[in-house]
């Protein structure tokens, strides 16, 4: 039996991952564990336990709504319940997402939020229809919900000096808040610098390790959303900010397990997601009131500077790790429009001739 290196961010990840599966599962129909073995193949550890919190979802709107389901424990749902829900329960299912209490608190979701929990019942139905268990598909039958693109916020190339500055000096922080810039300076300038200087992911960003980086070649090892391994590159100003850190996290001692984690937190401990989209949010509020500035924001603000210094979409969908170029077209398509009214004006076809 194979054991997991606990030093291993994503191994952790992972880990933690399929034990959440596994308690969710144990509040789903029996037949459910068939679907989440025949998709393990093919699916990360997290798109799965996304997948099993939609699908329970799901079950307890039906345990709440359906009369014929209220009858019975969600756990005892036989499979040929399936067979039973209409196109009309699903619709009305989505229609009930847009706004329900659970446990106190009030929940709603937009377009987005909907159309993500109607592919993940068009998948689980998929499963059981394409494997004759059942003999209906009315998840297919519903069409995913119009989405309205929002508009892409970045940081302008001033914003971004800006930005960079205030970290590195602090002078709009509370009192407070300078104490803990003391300590953190150099991290945070690094963490900020590499992820406006190569557009990862935060998850991709706190997962990497020290023996990641390779130096003599200006490049990271991280591992994508997906779970595979590729190799970033960094320029100079990436460079520069990791080696200044680097030689301050030699004088700390990280807690045990987080011996090669590249970003410690003040408790010596890798850096969690949450840690750095706070981080963010910190330094970003005290440069603009008017754009809120998320890491993924920064992430979109290097994709555009790539794209307009490159015009290549396809560059641009390789370096962020788009899976599908159309995702990447889809974020950046103001800018292509803003090149063909360019182009429209660049071309002259009667130079210099006198107005009539």
């Amino acid at each position: 039996m194979a054991v997991l290196n606990k030093n291993n961010y994503h191994d952790e990840q992972n880990r933690n991952n399929i034990l959440k599966l596994r308690e969710v599962l144990t509040t789903l129909p029996e037949f459910c564990k068939m679907f989440f073995r025949g998709i393990e193949e093919y699916t990360s550890t997290r798109t799965r336990l996304a997948y099993a919190y939609d699908i329970r979802l799901f079950f307890e709107f039906l345990h709440e709504k359906n009369a014929v389901c209220s009858k019975m424990e969600i756990e005892s749902y036989p499979i040929s319940l399936l067979d039973q829900i209409t196109r009309i329960d699903i619709e009305e299912y989505l229609e009930y997402l847009t706004f329900y209490r659970k446990e106190d608190r009030e929940i709603t979701n937009d377009e987005r939020g909907k159309a993500r929990k109607l592919s993940s019942l068009r998948s689980f139905y998929n499963y059981y229809y394409q494997n004759e268990l059942i003999q209906t598909n009315p998840a297919s039958l519903v069409p995913l919900p119009k989405r309205h693109e929002k508009e892409i916020i970045r940081l302008e190339p001033n914003e971004v000096a800006i930005l960079l500055d205030q970290v590195e000096a602090g002078t709009k922080l509370t009192a407070k808040e300078m104490e803990y810039h003391k300590k953190t300076k150099l991290r945070d300038v690094a963490l900020l610098t590499l992820l406006l200087g190569t557009g990862i992911r935060v998850s991709e960003c706190v997962g990497i390790d020290l023996n990641d980086i390779n130096f003599d070649e200006g490049a990271i090892k991280i591992r994508r959303k997906g779970g595979y391994e590729t190799v970033i590159y960094f320029g100079e100003e990436v460079e520069t900010a990791l080696l200044d850190y680097l030689e301050e996290r030699e004088n700390i001692i990280p807690s045990e397990g987080h011996e090669e984690a590249l970003f410690l937190s003040l408790q010596n401990r890798r850096m969690a997601v949450r840690s750095v989209e706070k981080l963010v949010k910190k330094y970003a509020s005290r440069v603009t009131t008017i754009k809120k500035i998320t890491p993924h924001k920064l992430r979109s603000t290097y994709g555009t500077n790539l794209y307009k210094e490159t015009g290549d979409i396809y560059l641009v969908a390789d370096v962020l790790g788009h899976k599908d170029v159309n995702t990447t077209r889809k974020h950046y398509a103001a800018i292509e429009q803003e090149g063909r009214r360019r182009a429209a004006k660049a071309i002259k076809l009667r130079e210099g001739r006198p107005n009539d």
